[in-house]
């Protein structure tokens, strides 16, 4: 169903490399009667429709643009809650390949990765195959992974301190390992973490992961949780993530977006960042850049 009532056009970018263009944002306010509000310089705008030009029209006008854009109600953006994903969204690099690079099979597991982020096979399966593969990994190369290889993405800190400061709930949730949404969510700033259990003997890998296996379903499971934990509904919460498995609960909350996504992930998105910072989710909300508070 089309969206009824105002609507706001939101248009991020990343200013180091392509700043927004005022001219392209005085042109879509004459367009369709837009009140313009800048809610950082040369990286975010918003414009209240009302009425609201159709979707196709706006994508046209943005179309080869070096910016993302989103199309959201004006009234009740502001999330009380964040359920995010981990790998490849928060921080930079899918961790199970990387403990894979140890046994000289990094390539070969993350192939098996990216179909199972793009939808293209049973995420358990999957995760059990790959995990399979790491068996004799010693535990010490979580910790050099943690040291080395792992780093958050940009904006992550900003947009998970600043929505906890507004009252916020945060919960990393990952169909990886809780060895790194630990690590992870202590990095970001999260309160809490869930992920899938390593087996580990005599300071190695085994080959399994303990049940019950995190994955799609346990992920709108966490957000459906804690919202009901809070008194709210799946309306105040904004979900992050990047593959198939994050579908669901992206598709459950309020608002959703979705960071450098695979295809299959995309569709589901209010906002898709493909050029802007993970800040760009507190834009989404409305927030200004004096209301960021320090990562």
């Amino acid at each position: 169903m089309p969206p009824t009532g105002p609507q706001c056009l939101l248009l991020v970018a990343n200013p180091a490399l392509a700043p927004l263009e005022p001219a392209l944002v005085e042109t879509l306010g004459r367009r369709h009667g837009g009140t313009v509000r800048w809610l950082a310089d040369s990286a975010a705008v918003e414009l209240a429709l009302d009425p609201c030009p159709p979707r196709e029209t706006l994508a046209e006008a943005l179309a080869g643009r070096a910016l993302d854009w989103a199309l959201v109600p004006a009234a009740g953006r502001r999330k009380r809650l964040l359920v995010s994903d981990m790998d490849s969204t928060i921080i930079d690099i899918e961790c199970i390949d990387e403990l894979a690079d140890f046994v000289g099979i990094k390539a070969e597991v993350a192939a098996i990765t990216r179909r199972a982020m793009n939808g293209e096979l049973d995420f358990a399966a999957a995760l059990t195959e790959r995990v399979a593969l790491l068996e004799g990994v010693e535990e010490k190369a979580i910790a050099e992974i943690c040291r080395e290889r792992l780093r958050l993405n940009p904006g992550a800190r900003t947009l998970v301190s600043t929505m906890r400061a507004a009252g916020a709930l945060t919960i990393l949730v990952s169909g990886g390992f809780t060895l790194f949404t630990a690590f992870v969510a202590r990095l970001a700033g999260f309160e809490r973490h869930h992920g899938n259990r390593l087996e580990i003997r005599d300071g190695r890998l085994t080959g399994r992961v303990l049940p019950p296996i995190l994955g799609a379903l346990a992920k709108l499971e966490t957000l459906d949780e804690a919202a009901a934990g809070l008194g709210l509904d799946r309306e105040a919460a904004l979900a992050l993530g990047d593959g198939a498995n994050d579908r669901p609960m992206l598709e459950a909350a309020g608002l959703a977006v979705a960071w450098r996504p695979h295809p299959v992930l995309a569709a589901a998105a209010d906002l898709v960042l493909a050029h802007a910072d993970l800040a760009a989710a507190l834009y989404l909300q409305g927030y200004t850049a004096a209301e960021i508070a320090p990562s």
